[in-house]
């Protein structure tokens, strides 16, 4: 392991440390996470599913941002 690999370890700690803090104080602030216009849900009797597509696709942008943004940084 280098520096480069220890510094994109502390980086990703210090993400997921801010992300449980948003989680924890704003919790409930954040219930219609998941329940975008897109997402999927189907709901029978016996049968739940669920694909929370938008709110992946969210995801996946902001995390883009974010990654580029520190990599830039570092």
């Amino acid at each position: 392991m280098n520096q480069q690999t220890g510094k994109y370890i502390i980086v990703f700690g210090a993400f997921i440390v801010v992300v449980g803090a948003i989680v924890y104080f704003f919790g409930n602030k954040l219930h219609w996470l998941g329940r975008l216009p897109g997402d999927i849900r189907i709901e029978k009797e016996n049968f739940r599913f669920y694909f929370p597509l938008t709110t992946m696709i969210l995801f996946s942008v902001l995390l883009t941002l974010i990654i580029n943004l520190v990599r830039r940084l570092l």
